[in-house]
């Protein structure tokens, strides 16, 4: 069994399909009662973290590639500049119908379907 502490992938980098470096996991978002991870949260943008947006990727879009060290996606830059996000200093909208808008976007069914 492959397991981890929240603790320990925050701050994880995350990398396109290239590589490439393009951000960081900023926070995980669980469902209350089930458990289950519904996001992890990419700070994407600005620099240093001044200027990021925060994009939360449905979890199964992420896959740990040891070699790097991080996560790895299948998400190009310009892809991500359109994805569904927020700015860091506001909250999300974790509504059911704005989940299905992320989800949508990235072609995943949702989990609670």
């Amino acid at each position: 069994m492959s397991l981890i502490a929240s603790d320990k992938v925050v701050g994880t980098y995350v990398y396109d399909r290239t590589g490439n470096h393009i951000g960081s996991i900023e926070k995980i978002i669980l469902e209350k009662r089930g458990g289950r991870v519904a996001y992890a949260v990419l700070s994407f943008g600005g620099l240093l973290g001044i200027g990021d947006d925060h994009y939360p990727l449905p979890w199964d879009v992420l896959d740990y590639n040891p070699g790097l060290g991080g996560f790895q996606v299948s998400i190009t830059k310009d892809q991500l500049e359109g994805a569904p996000r927020y700015p860091r200093d506001q909250d999300f909208d974790w509504s059911a119908e704005r989940g299905r808008q992320v989800y949508d976007y990235y072609g995943i069914e949702p989990y609670w379907v």
